[in-house]
């Protein structure tokens, strides 16, 4: 791994040269136990591709550095290549005569408190017109440079900014429309080009910087399929790439401008703006395939933006009261969408740290969180366990995180061991676990879906391995002292989705699964984006119906999603998405390593949950010397490709790498081989494997088709035990002279036809249901079973209200009208007058009235909202209402669906509440009383909640 220039004697190392690499030597032992003992650094050693260290080991070695010299290093000591940089920068540190001080405490500006959201705007330019009118000179973002100068910008100053880079771009021929990609750091010219793009009515594309220059050639390199499938002509950028811009256009030919914001801003003019975006115009292509693989831009509009932040607005109850601290990249959705322009829309003051400042000293962070007395913030996983290997060293005294509220936590699988381990260091500084925020969401939402409550901090779901990983159930683990029983499987909870959007959850053929089952997870809403830009292939398999494929499995559970792992072959590594496909055809080009017998995939490590990158390569070398060179390639090709150096390669013999019967690479089998410690063992025969996994797939196959035909033929089972019930309804019922004769005969025939129908029904409470006297019942509402299950739990009749839709039509108007159900107006408020004055008078007749208060139902598991007519009609009538909790229709029959299911579906009926009063406020409470009884006994989540 240590290079060494064996052409000229090395002098031998000075003191401090020792000391810089044992650092060195002892964390590259740390970090390849297995590797890193054998090997010495030199000063020319490479940290990425020799030693194999990534940007969290990087800085971890800055920490160890800063500890052992007892000095402060600058940022750039991040992006050192050789300890010999590494060197220099130390001395010139310790030359300085003391440690540099630590950035001390800053003073937030006074601000004025602002009126509440611009709640009508259908653009982003709109929402910044909103916030110029009415406050200009409201800070709105505090940004951190380099070298700790903390720049501000006003609404005004941040306008006037962009309004010269939108004059520019105009007279440069970018017109309304046209998409400009933006490369800048996380520094004040990157967010007055992205506005200044928005002024020009153009559409943003937002493409991460390079990390070190010298990487700078190669980067643009890989980005030049992604600008071509922009369409971008102009791309905003750092002075150097001009140095470059020939090789950039070679890669992107549309491309014609290469510029910088000074150059920009040297033409002058601040001249009015292009013709003002509306709500469905474009507003950004959002990349989330990097430079490698097929390039997919999301399409977002103005308005799919502005309805995902007002939603996570809401669900976060954000107010201009509030500061957010960031360090997320700007070239990510979570970082642009989530942290900068929901601020700039909620009149959030923005705290702005750039990614490679965080990474080279996590606890500024903290620091900034505490200085400014921030409310929101957060990350992916590895930022909150690189900043607990930062407290290990500098220790969180000093810090007050108290006003800390939401400390979100997504991008990344979440681990619950880091949030614990966050939450138990912390709380001396004031840190509440009820911060923590486990989140979930994708650029094809925007940024935002499922969120929790604030306060609700970290939820864990434990459930049976076995059931889990044979019958993707997630069974609860049932807790037995002294049974030596599989470890648990855990998973986080993200929340119920955001207000206004839906997720269901579906088998592999695309049917809708009941909770607690695994599967792919999709989902619908304001956001989600019309498909991928000029990229019909990616669009349509984005789609399934009406709803979006998420490429993420989970399953569902009191409406909160639980994210179970990625059905994409994508790794996140870093905080950042890497692909696998052009890592392997890269490698598969080394000398030595047979061609398409490659696999590159990721392995969690339980502890910290960071995602490791693993490759697999077969060979047939057996020279020591040969495979460690081979290694080293590897790693080389690593950092240049993906921008990070493999954590764990292993050379294996042939046929290690398993197949597809076409020849296609199965990543997942092969990682689970490696989990297993099986990667690499004497595999058998290719006869046996091949006859092996066609028995296998064969079995699967039959599993399915047996499974599809099994539901089939339970449901027209079921339908026809309902057709048959419904036709002896008809013929033995309907006939009888009195209504209590057919209700008695109905309520027989609905319990007859769930039990042949395999649907268990369980009652409770039924000794508290009024036998002969007039009451006003009132039931949850989740699944078209609702009224057989109240019918056949139910021994009194009761009269059903339904819409007056079904007396237009003459069959339903027949049954039901003599099962004697009220048909009531919806819209017409003078007919609904005429039906109230109708149920008054059957109440007065002494009949019993059967309320569902929310109207109507949906697929998504929660109690609505109640509406006031059944309360208001008790309390003036004087007669109790009867509280009746239902639980389990939506399982048997879920949403609007057709294909019922077995299940247990149990009624529970709740004390009577008698009415003390005739006016509004008794219906109110009456209501209230009802709701709450249902909701603990229904067991559904209370989406008023939310």
């Amino acid at each position: 791994m240590a290079r060494s220039d064996e052409s000229r004697p090395t002098p031998a190392p000075d003191a401090v040269t020792q000391r810089l690499l044992a650092v060195i030597d002892a964390l590259v032992q740390e970090t390849q136990p297995r590797q890193g003992a054998r090997y010495r650094s030199t000063l020319t050693t490479r940290l990425d591709r020799d030693l194999g260290l990534d940007s969290m080991a990087r800085s971890e070695l800055l920490l160890r550095l800063e500890a052992e010299f007892a000095v402060r290093l600058p940022e750039s000591a991040l992006l050192a290549d050789t300890p010999a940089e590494l060197m220099a920068l130390l001395t010139a540190a310790r030359g300085s005569g003391q440690p540099l001080p630590a950035p001390g405490p800053v003073s937030s500006p006074a601000l004025a408190s602002a009126p509440g959201p611009p709640a009508q705007a259908e653009s982003l330019n709109a929402a910044m017109d909103w916030h110029l009118a009415r406050h200009p000179e409201r800070p709105h973002l505090q940004i951190y440079t380099g070298d700790e100068t903390l720049k501000t910008l006003s609404y005004a100053e941040l306008e006037h900014g962009a309004r010269g880079i939108a004059a520019a771009l105009r007279r440069r021929g970018v017109a309304p429309g046209d998409r400009v990609a933006l490369m800048l750091p996380s520094e004040p010219d990157y967010f007055i080009a992205f506005l200044g793009i928005l002024r020009a009515a153009a559409v943003p594309v937002p493409i991460y910087p390079p990390a070190r220059p010298a990487q700078l050639a190669e980067h643009l390199r890989r980005h030049g399929r992604l600008l071509t499938n922009a369409g971008a002509r102009t791309l905003i950028t750092l002075p150097e790439v001009g140095q470059v811009a020939r090789l950039l256009r070679a890669e992107a030919p549309r491309l014609t401008s290469v510029v910088t914001v000074a150059e920009l801003g040297e033409s002058g003019g601040t001249d009015g703006e292009a013709v003002p975006p509306g709500e469905t115009s474009l507003a950004l292509l959002q990349y989330t395939s990097g430079s490698t693989g097929d390039p997919k831009g999301v399409m977002l509009t103005h308005g799919q933006l502005l309805a995902n932040i007002r939603a996570m607005g809401i669900r976060l109850e954000v107010t201009p009261e509030d500061v957010f601290v960031s360090w997320l990249p700007l070239y990510h959705d979570m970082g642009l969408i989530g942290a900068w322009l929901g601020s700039l829309y909620h009149a959030v003051p923005l705290v702005v740290m750039s990614p490679l400042a965080f990474l080279a000293r996590p606890r500024r962070w903290l620091e900034l969180i505490h200085h400014h007395r921030a409310t929101i913030s957060g990350g992916p996983n590895f930022g909150y366990e690189l900043c607990l290997r930062a407290l290990a060293h500098q220790g969180p005294e000093g810090l007050d995180l108290s006003r800390w509220r939401v400390a979100f936590n997504g991008a990344e699988p979440v681990s619950p061991h880091t949030m614990q381990r966050f939450a138990e260091y912390l709380a001396p500084c004031g840190f509440r676990p009820s911060a923590l925020m486990p989140v979930y969401g994708l650029a094809e939402s925007a940024v935002g879906l499922c969120l929790p409550a604030p306060g609700r901090g970290l939820r864990l779901d434990r459930v049976e391995r076995e059931a889990f990983m044979a019958r993707q159930e997630a069974r609860p683990v049932a807790v037995h002292e002294g049974e030596d029983r599989e470890p648990a499987l855990t998973f986080v909870n993200c929340g119920p989705p955001l207000p206004g959007y839906a997720l269901r959850i579906v088998d592999r053929d695309g049917h809708e699964l009941p909770p607690q089952r695994e599967g792919e997870v999709e989902f619908r809403g304001p956001s989600a984006t019309a498909g991928y830009f000029d990229n019909p292939a990616a669009t349509g398999e984005l789609f399934h119906g009406e709803w979006l494929r998420t490429g993420d499995r989970g399953y569902l559970l009191d409406g909160d999603l639980y994210i179970s792992g990625r059905i994409k072959d994508m790794l996140v590594r870093g905080g950042r998405n890497l692909y696998p496909y052009d890592l392997e055809e890269a490698i598969g080009r080394l000398e030595g390593v047979r061609k398409g017998c490659v696999a590159v995939f990721g392995h969690r490590d339980p502890e910290s949950g960071i995602e490791e990158l693993v490759v697999a390569a077969e060979t047939r070398l057996a020279d020591p010397a040969r495979r460690e060179a081979l290694i080293r390639a590897i790693r080389e090709v690593s950092v240049d490709i993906v921008n990070v150096p493999a954590d764990v390669i292993r050379l294996v013999p042939p046929h290690s790498v398993l197949k597809t019967s076409s020849g296609k690479i199965r990543r997942a089998a092969t990682a689970e081989r490696y989990r297993c410690g099986r990667l690499g063992a004497d595999a058998p025969p290719v006869w046996r494997q091949a006859l092996g996994l066609a028995a296998r797939a064969g079995l699967q196959r039959a599993r399915w088709r047996l499974g599809w035909l099994g539901e089939r033929l339970y449901a027209g089972y079921a339908w026809g035990i309902f057709g048959l019930g419904a036709v002896l309804l008809c013929l033995l019922a309907l006939p009888l002279p009195r209504l209590a004769w057919r209700w008695a005969l109905a309520h027989r025939l609905a319990r007859l036809a769930a039990g042949l129908a395999g649907i268990r029904l369980a009652r409770c409470g039924l000794e508290h249901l009024p036998r002969r006297t007039p009451c006003v019942l009132v039931a949850n509402h989740a699944s078209y079973l609702d009224a057989l299950a109240l019918t056949a739990a139910l021994p009194r009749g009761f009269r059903y209200l339904a819409k007056s839709e079904l007396q237009r039509r003459r069959l339903p108007q027949l049954v039901l009208g003599r099962l004697g159900v009220l048909f009531v107006e919806r819209f017409d408020p003078r007919q609904a007058t005429r039906d109230s004055r109708r149920i008054a008078a059957a109440l007065a007749q002494g009949d019993a009235l059967a309320f569902f208060p929310e109207g109507t139902f949906d697929a998504t598991a929660g109690l609505g909202a109640f509406h006031m007519g059944a309360f208001v009609i008790a309390a003036h009538a004087g007669v109790p209402v009867v509280p009746v909790a239902l639980s389990g229709t939506r399982a048997v029959l879920r949403g609007t669906e057709w294909l019922p299911r077995r299940g247990r579906v149990r009624v529970c009926v709740g004390e009577a509440l008698a009415p003390q009063a005739d006016d509004w406020a008794e219906a109110v409470r009456l209501r209230d009383a009802a709701r709450a009884f249902i909701l603990s006994e229904s067991g559904d989540p209370d989406r008023q909640a939310r």
